[in-house]
């Protein structure tokens, strides 16, 4: 079996992408001999000095703590031998000190500031970079196959403003059939994530041991209970998950329990339904619900696919408020296959929101029944 070689730590350098080294010496020159002659046209070449001052300050927020060295070193000798030796005649001495020594106190700060960004955007990066696999530990990678269903699909929950996101999804062999979970977490961020685990890690063991989706469904929201219990007494947010449950077999129905969470489509000889499914309290707040947990049964025959998904997608907007139509746009992409199209209503839903606007969590899972053999 062939090994794969593991990816180098990304280095300080590569987190803040720092400018090459000639084509910051050109830049640097560039702007000194442009004020040079500015100063030299107009008469005023120790004033117009004051320029450079700012370069070791631009520096500093481009560049690497040895090249902001550089700047500021280079704007120290320029303003001084300037301001030394081109002063005009009977110039105010103390004026010309005082420049000099400015440039001096901005170029020491600029390199502080500089080691003190670099040392931040390095944490963050470490930071990002452990959550990000966190993740790929703790959610299996797709495709996913059992003896029922493959299930493939996308998943970002990494986003730029915002460490991990708080959707999940799961598959389980189980010896009832395959069990497919898809949720999402209250919130955004760590604590979010706390409560995703502790439904997987319920879910991967109560998959196996729980025969009925009613007992399965027990056994998460009694996880999100005991989260919330334990995140109580450290002073973290309580949370609630909104989830569907699917469980398929060998027979040509699936059952599911919704649990709060947007339901599926059901794609099938070109035809786009929604199962009609009750719709339950999210996990955790089960304690406030009327009726018992309800299991729903629906047909899903062979070669047929599911598509299971977060509010990331439906909830998607574009610059006028309208949400994003996930009906219209299925029905539009029925042509795919079940590994495509995930990926293909992920970049439309991009397309149809604003660049700029930031963007939900988003989880795309296609569930394609086995064909009978």
């Amino acid at each position: 079996m062939t090994g794969s070689r593991r990816k180098r730590p990304a280095e300080v350098s590569d987190a803040i992408a720092p400018p090459r080294n000639a084509e910051l010496v050109v830049g640097v020159v560039s702007v000194t001999l442009l004020v040079e002659v500015l100063g030299v046209l107009s008469g005023s070449e120790v004033w117009l000095l004051g320029l450079l001052v700012f370069l070791p300050g631009t520096a500093s927020a481009l560049c690497t703590v040895r090249q902001t060295g550089f700047v500021a070193a280079w704007t120290s000798l320029v303003v001084t031998t300037t301001a030394l030796v081109r002063a005009p005649a009977g110039g105010h001495w103390l004026d010309r000190l005082l420049l000099v020594l400015f440039t001096l106190a901005l170029g020491v700060t600029s390199g502080y500031a500089c080691h003190r960004r670099i040392r931040r955007e390095h944490e963050m990066l470490r930071l990002r970079s452990t959550a990000a696999a966190m993740q790929r530990h703790i959610l299996h990678p797709l495709p996913l196959v059992t003896d029922d269903v493959l299930v493939n699909g996308v998943y970002e929950p990494v986003q730029e403003d915002r460490l991990v996101g708080g959707d999940i999804y799961d598959v389980v062999a189980s010896p009832f059939g395959t069990r497919v979970l898809i949720g999402d977490v209250q919130g955004k961020g760590l604590a979010a994530v706390g409560a995703a685990f502790a439904v997987i890690g319920a879910f991967r063991e109560a998959a196996h041991r729980e025969p009925t989706l009613t007992a399965l469904v027990d056994a998460l929201d009694a996880a999100v209970v005991r989260h919330n219990s334990y995140a109580e007494q450290t002073g973290d947010d309580e949370r609630f998950v909104t989830a569907l449950i699917v469980g398929v077999d060998a027979g040509d129905e699936a059952q599911v329990v919704n649990c709060g969470h947007i339901p599926p489509r059901l794609m099938h000889e070109g035809l786009v339904t929604t199962p009609p499914l009750d719709s339950g309290v999210p996990l955790g707040l089960a304690e406030l619900a009327a009726e018992p947990t309800t299991v729903n049964w629906f047909e899903f025959p062979a070669g047929s696919t599911l598509l299971l998904t977060t509010d990331g997608l439906t909830e998607t907007r574009a610059d006028d408020g309208s949400f994003y139509p996930l009906d219209e746009r299925l029905t539009k992409h029925l042509g795919l296959s079940p590994t495509e199209l995930p990926r293909a209503l992920h970049e439309d839903a991009r397309a149809f929101t604003d660049a700029d606007r930031s963007h939900d969590d988003i989880a795309v899972l296609t569930v394609r029944r086995s064909p009978r053999h």
